[in-house]
């Protein structure tokens, strides 16, 4: 009887031991099957591309990041050439120190502007891209990622849809008759000067080092944005090509210390913002004469300003009387201090921002009103009027 109880008991544990091996066999395969058909996060792997067997390279590439990732993401050469139809001359939507300019539909529906230049792949290149990706301001245009295949180097970013400030003010873009009011003008700079003291605020903070107005860019509300961010870190001497006429109008821009000994900083991009303003002040690039009595160009009319120099040579007469004098007034004084010839003088772009905030609210208030019957406000027009 005991020995009969004994077998069974056997027999049962033994079985039991067997199911187990069973199941622990069956799980170790199973595990590992979803480990080979698990594709890549990114998707730009060469095994996620060998395990999904007939789901082509850009299906694969096309798999989107998270919306709020700051991942750089790799492109591949295929995917942008069926996004710019083969990078046709319809696609070109400009030209830079960088590369040519292209607009591209992915397959997403996401419309990018694709920089392309001539350049072998480097792990430098990826380096610098991946941090500058990094990068996310409401004022800032986002770098969204690179490629690099067939000894082209390429940048993608989004794509702003209305285009640069230079062109509005004064490109071949511009519509005939168009005005941006002072206001509008005001709150472009104030959405520049947060996206550069953005970028001062970092850690490492980065200097712009080539900000000017066709890089500031706005979308379908007239937000401003800045553009290229970091680029020049890219170009190394690349960004001494480019036709002499546009190196001229670009090196008004540069900082005195920049010019004659190529230091950088923080102050060399106030100064760069402040020659923005003039341009966005005058409707004219800042290189031309706006003052027929001197024969000067706005940045050396801002060098010499003074309380009695006449500020009416220098304001965009397409403003109308879109101003109150008090708050143009406050405009140029602050646009004077950021062109100081003097680093040590020059202002910060945090205070920058600040005193643009204060004009913007201040000049909001009065405009509004004036049609209200205030008899406390000088209208804008009245420089025109009354110039010397």
């Amino acid at each position: 009887m005991s020995r009969t109880l004994a077998a069974l008991l056997g027999g049962a544990a033994g079985a039991v031991a067997l199911v187990g091996m069973v199941i622990v066999f069956l799980w170790f395969c199973l595990s590992q099957n979803r480990s080979i058909s698990r594709p890549s996060e990114t998707g730009s792997s060469d095994q996620s591309v060998q395990a999904v067997g007939r789901t082509s390279r850009v299906e694969l590439s096309l798999r989107p990041l998270p919306p709020d990732s700051r991942e750089a993401r790799r492109f591949l050469m295929e995917e942008l050439a069926l996004a710019t139809k083969d990078f046709s001359d319809m696609n070109l939507i400009g030209e830079g120190k960088f590369g040519k300019v292209y607009k591209g539909l992915l397959h997403d529906g996401m419309v990018v502007a694709i920089k392309k230049r001539s350049g072998a792949p480097s792990q430098e290149f990826f380096e610098e891209v991946r941090s500058l990706s990094s990068i996310r301001h409401r004022n800032l245009v986002s770098l969204l990622g690179y490629c690099q295949e067939n000894d082209q180097q390429m940048l993608i970013y989004e794509y702003i849809p209305n285009g640069s400030v230079s062109s509005h003010l004064y490109g071949t873009g511009q519509v005939s008759g168009e005005r941006l009011e002072f206001k509008h003008r005001l709150s472009i700079a104030m959405g520049a000067a947060k996206g550069l003291a953005h970028l001062h605020s970092l850690s490492p903070r980065l200097i712009h080092k080539d900000f000017k107005t066709s890089n500031v860019l706005v979308d379908e509300n007239f937000i401003a944005k800045i553009a290229d961010a970091g680029l020049r870190n890219l170009l190394g001497r690349v960004d001494a090509a480019g036709p002499s006429s546009q190196i001229m109008a670009d090196d008004i821009f540069l900082a005195p210390e920049v010019r004659e000994f190529r230091r950088f900083s923080e102050k060399s991009d106030v100064y760069s913002f402040g020659v923005f303003l003039l341009e966005l002040v005058s409707g004219h690039e800042a290189m031309q004469s706006r003052s027929s009595e001197s024969g000067r160009n706005m940045v050396e009319w801002a060098h010499n300003y003074d309380d009695s120099s006449n500020i009416s040579t220098i304001i965009d007469q397409r403003l109308g009387n879109s101003f109150t004098t008090e708050g143009m007034k406050e405009f140029i004084q602050l646009t004077v201090r950021c062109v100081d010839p003097s680093r040590e003088r020059r202002l910060t772009m945090s205070y920058v921002v600040g005193e643009l905030d204060r004009i913007l609210e201040k000049e909001m208030s009065l405009t509004t009103i004036m049609g209200e019957g205030t008899t406390t406000v000088t209208l804008g027009s009245q420089l025109f009027t009354s110039s010397r």
